[in-house]
């Protein structure tokens, strides 16, 4: 079989059966109202299956109100569940399958207060929540790891309920579960610190356990680094042991990230934020603002190259059997075919399917072979605009979808 119709073709994914092998990344939609998913979040999401691909992956649906970063993320309970029936309902009806990537911030709180200490692996100054004077983290006990577990458990349960075909566990991006992979967070002395097996022993139990509740009836991802891309930071080798590690716990498959929020977000996009966009959207904002320029200095100036984060996943691809999602500059069919004749499960993309949510669809009918995405990022600081993520060379979202509720 040709990699173009490797693409297209059916793809077991656990127990679920997708219709072609692209998914739509996790990434901040902003499309929330008071904790729970918009009539906005579900248009971007029917438009992305409607789109064709296989499976798109709603973004940070917080196990706990505690494990949000920012006001505009929904965090999953019992009395959202008539809104996420509706947007797996509207997925479904366009022959697509959907996954809710589900993530707790931990210490990484950059715009909300939070009663007393953020949880981490580890004590100590809170760089990431200061502006918003969560000044201090403390590290987390074996108590504070048993109730986190029990959330994630708890969120997928929600989501199985709810209609939904996956759930993605998100390990990447200096969030609470990376906060243990990661050597720049991850202080421990205890059996979840030191070696890099340790340091993912935590996440990987949470999921084990996730998979032991809900693996025979949804597929269970995991989102992981293949480095942080920062002196003092995880690399590729941490990577393969985390990789391994998912792999033993039940892992259905990964999708290799890279970056930090705060410490190497240029590596995680593949290139630098536009200041001037992010200064104009956020200009009612003056603290997450400053935080966004202070995260610059030092920053690299970095231009973006197709297939960023390919030699790393190379790497990773050798190490393990596990499924691996291809993720990080692939916008061109050519880049999706490579991904396949590379030896991964699937192509995973964010900023070309906002460009063009019918991307997919163009490539299987011939219409176009690479996306018209610039790659300016420019996109990223929609996610704190009342009408939600957009990309800027499309008409604007209608910021009243972004008002009501899914299911209201």
């Amino acid at each position: 079989m040709s990699q173009k119709n490797e693409l297209f073709a059916p793809f077991q994914l656990g127990p679920i059966s997708l219709r072609n092998r692209f998914i739509r990344a996790g990434a901040n939609e902003g499309m929330v109202l008071h904790g729970a998913p918009t009539k906005a979040l579900v248009k971007h999401h029917r438009d992305m299956a409607a789109g064709g691909v296989g499976l798109t992956t709603v973004a940070y649906g917080a196990v706990a109100k505690v494990g949000r970063t920012l006001p505009n993320q929904v965090w999953m309970r019992r009395e959202i569940l008539p809104d996420l029936k509706a947007l797996a309902d509207a997925v479904h009806a366009e022959g697509g399958a959907i996954s809710y990537q589900l993530t707790h911030g931990g210490s990484f709180v950059t715009s909300l207060k939070v009663d007393g200490p953020t949880m981490s692996a580890s004590g100590g100054i809170n760089k990431a929540g200061m502006m918003r004077g969560n000044l201090f983290q403390r590290a987390m006990t074996r108590a504070d790891m048993d109730l986190v577990a029990q959330q994630f458990v708890d969120a997928a349960e929600l989501c199985r309920e709810a209609g939904f075909d996956a759930v993605e566990i998100h390990m990447g991006h200096g969030y609470l579960l990376n906060q243990f992979i990661s050597p720049l967070s991850n202080k421990r002395k205890d059996d979840y610190g030191g070696t890099a097996a340790k340091r993912a022993r935590f996440p990987a139990e949470v999921l084990r356990r996730v998979k032991d509740k809900v693996g025979r009836q949804m597929a269970v991802l995991a989102k992981i680094n293949v480095a942080d891309g920062v002196a003092g930071g995880a690399t590729v080798d941490d990577a393969i042991v985390t990789a391994r590690l998912l792999q033993e716990a039940g892992a259905d498959l990964l999708v290799l990230s890279g970056g930090r929020n705060i410490e190497s977000g240029w590596f995680m996009f593949g290139s630098n934020f536009d200041m001037d966009e992010m200064k104009k959207v956020l200009k009612g904002s003056w603290l997450t603002g400053l935080m966004m320029k202070l995260a610059q200095f030092g920053t690299p100036k970095v231009s973006f190259r197709e297939m960023y984060f390919l030699e790393y996943s190379r790497r990773i691809r050798a190490a393990v059997d596990v499924p691996l999602g291809y993720l990080g500059g692939a916008r061109s069919l050519a880049n999706a075919e490579q991904a396949m004749a590379e030896g991964f499960d699937a192509v995973v993309m964010a900023r070309p399917l906002i460009h063009d949510a019918q991307l997919v669809n163009k490539f299987a009918r011939g219409e176009a072979t690479a996306s018209g995405c610039i790659n300016c990022n420019r996109c990223v600081p929609y996610i704190y605009h009342p009408a939600g993520t957009m990309c800027v060379l499309n008409a604007p979202n209608d910021p009243a979808l972004n008002r009501v509720r899914a299911a209201g």
